[in-house]
């Protein structure tokens, strides 16, 4: 690909090609080249049990051949609800391997929630853990018959798990109850180890590369949240790059603990680390001390993360007891580090906190920083073979160093839509020098040396410890609260997760004076993701309003402090 000179050719390190020669090939098949190249080393690690190339590869056929025995059939979607564990990649390689499409969803999500992710795609299987069976079922028992699953598959931890585990590797006492708990299972759900010990083969492998492969969601400024259409190509892209950039390999030992459910742990801790043949420790919820010791213990070498996990490390009573020495790679993305942790992890442990910044519509990276030369609170250089620009959000033209405008971009990673919303998907691009460039909707400037940086966003959006919240989505299930009549979602200023949610509030008619702002978050907890739930909740006797009568919601905001 031939890109057009820019100010950062001059800063791209030699020991990095500008363009990537990438597999003609679907993904599935980097699991089969890695299981015949290291068919007896650990793909993963989990509370010190592992599970090699050659019984993932094993697992995944036997589970895409039960999957298609079952009436699974090529391009259909396949939902993985779970958090991390070695079954998740299992998972994703089987439907890769069986010709359908992944669909990951975040494990906090409940039953009011994930009925969604069941009839937008037109899911019939999916793909779960047991203490997150429960919500499939009750979501499912809601919809009309013609859009009801065909099939739920759930694994328990305790299938990857060492029948003892070590005292170096035990998670804290609230975790381990988690992933020891023996949750009845829903009446017609699957054991995940029956469905491997059923001896189905799968039919002949036809994914190409341009087929459909993921439909990871992502919400908007309106609506409910959209799936975005990512072939085999298009994730190749930053599964290849991203051990190229990040010098990692087969020596590799990953920490995996960036969830794989999102775009990021996706591309990096289930894709990459196959496709490169590393070792991942993985960690099922975030565990600062339990981290610490696995990064000792295991010698991890490379840590993807996002900032709030290296805060909470490095706020532990005994971090100046842990021992990083083996880490080489630090990276992250999805919320700003601030400047005097970096400092700090750079003082303390001789690390580089390299940033990255990328969307789900862009299969992660689209920038990153150079490990050899990372600028603080900086989004980085375009990586391989992508084209990005500074625009002027309302005429879309390109502005120069130093000036804010719109981030957008262009390169094979970038999506190919909306599943099911055309329109959108004509808005989110625009045209620049006979290419389509994607609008992120994030507002930066580019300096003098072609490094990238973030200054505010044009779309309505929460960070919240890079999980992003989009107010309207939030607001849509607050309504459903029989306390509420109205309510305005914001974003306000919180010193650990950098930004939270909060929630004004116009009460009904029979909760005034009764109801507490209490009351609403405990109703939020029950109903939506943890990371959605307001922390902040404020009653208003009505909330402003244009003339036609649409809420207008950036009052509320600009009075409000917030992260910046």
């Amino acid at each position: 690909m031939n890109l057009p000179a820019r100010p950062h050719d001059a800063t791209w390190p030699k020991r990095l090609p500008r363009h990537l020669v990438l597999p003609e090939t679907s993904l599935w098949f980097n699991l089969e080249v890695s299981a015949r190249r290291y068919p007896s080393k650990p793909a993963c690690l989990f509370f010190g049990r592992a599970l090699s190339y050659g019984e993932l590869l094993s697992q995944a056929e036997a589970l895409a051949g039960w999957l298609q025995a079952h009436g699974l059939a090529k391009g259909d979607r396949v939902v993985v609800f779970m958090q991390n564990c070695p079954q998740f990649i299992v998972a994703v390689h089987a439907v890769l391997r069986a010709d359908a499409v992944v669909v990951p969803v975040n494990p906090m999500n409940k039953a009011d929630e994930f009925g969604h992710y069941i009839t937008d795609p037109g899911a019939r299987f999916v793909l779960t853990t047991a203490d997150l069976a429960s919500v499939v079922a009750e979501a499912d028992a809601r919809l009309p018959p013609a859009q009801r699953l065909r099939q739920v598959v759930a694994t328990r931890f305790t299938d990857a798990m060492p029948a003892e585990i070590d005292p170096a590797e035990l998670p804290s006492p609230a975790i381990l109850q988690w992933l020891l708990a023996d949750s009845v299972l829903p009446d017609g759900v699957t054991r995940w180890t029956d469905a491997l010990a059923a001896g189905h083969r799968p039919s002949e492998h036809l994914a190409q590369p341009d087929d459909l492969a993921l439909l990871p969601y992502t919400s908007g400024t309106t609506g409910l949240p959209k799936g975005c259409m990512h072939s085999h190509r298009t994730l190749m892209h930053n599964t290849i790059g991203g051990s190229v950039w990040g010098f990692a390999g087969p020596e590799t030992v990953a920490l995996g603990v960036l969830p794989m459910f999102h775009i990021s742990g996706f591309i990096y801790g289930c894709l990459g680390a196959v496709a490169c043949g590393l070792t991942q420790a993985m960690l099922p919820r975030w565990d600062r001390e339990l981290a610490a010791r696995l990064i000792e213990r295991h010698q991890v070498t490379h840590w993807s993360c996002i900032p709030t996990m290296v805060i909470d490390l490095l706020g532990s009573p005994n971090s100046a007891n842990f021992n990083l020495r083996s880490l080489k790679y630090v990276s992250g993305g999805g919320a700003a580090m601030p400047q005097a942790v970096a400092e700090r992890l750079q003082a303390e442990f001789d690390l580089v906190f390299a940033e990255g910044y990328g969307l789900t519509e862009t299969a992660a990276p689209t920038h990153a920083n150079l490990p050899e030369r990372a600028k603080l609170q900086c989004l980085g250089i375009p990586i391989f073979d992508t084209d990005s620009r500074i625009i002027d959000p309302d005429t879309g033209r390109e502005l120069g160093i130093g000036e804010t405008g719109e981030i957008v971009s262009h390169g094979p990673q970038v999506f190919k839509g909306y599943w099911g919303h055309p329109e959108a998907t004509q808005a989110s691009f625009i045209e620049i020098d006979g290419k389509p460039f994607f609008r992120t909707g994030d507002l930066g400037r580019m300096d003098e040396e072609g490094f990238f940086f973030i200054t505010d966003r044009l779309k309505r959006m929460i960070n919240a410890s890079g999980f992003k919240v989009w107010p309207s989505e939030v607001e849509l299930l607050l309504f459903k609260c029989p306390l509420v009549q109205e309510a305005c979602v914001i974003a306000s200023r919180d010193a650990y997760r950098g930004e939270t949610v909060k929630a004004v509030v116009v009460l009904r008619e029979a909760a005034r004076g009764r109801a507490e702002p209490e009351d609403i978050i405990a109703w939020a907890r029950e109903h939506m993701a943890a990371y959605k739930v307001p922390r902040i909740v404020e009653f208003a006797q009505s909330l402003p309003k244009s003339g036609s009568g649409k809420v207008m919601w950036r009052l509320l905001q600009e009075k409000e402090p917030t992260a910046g």
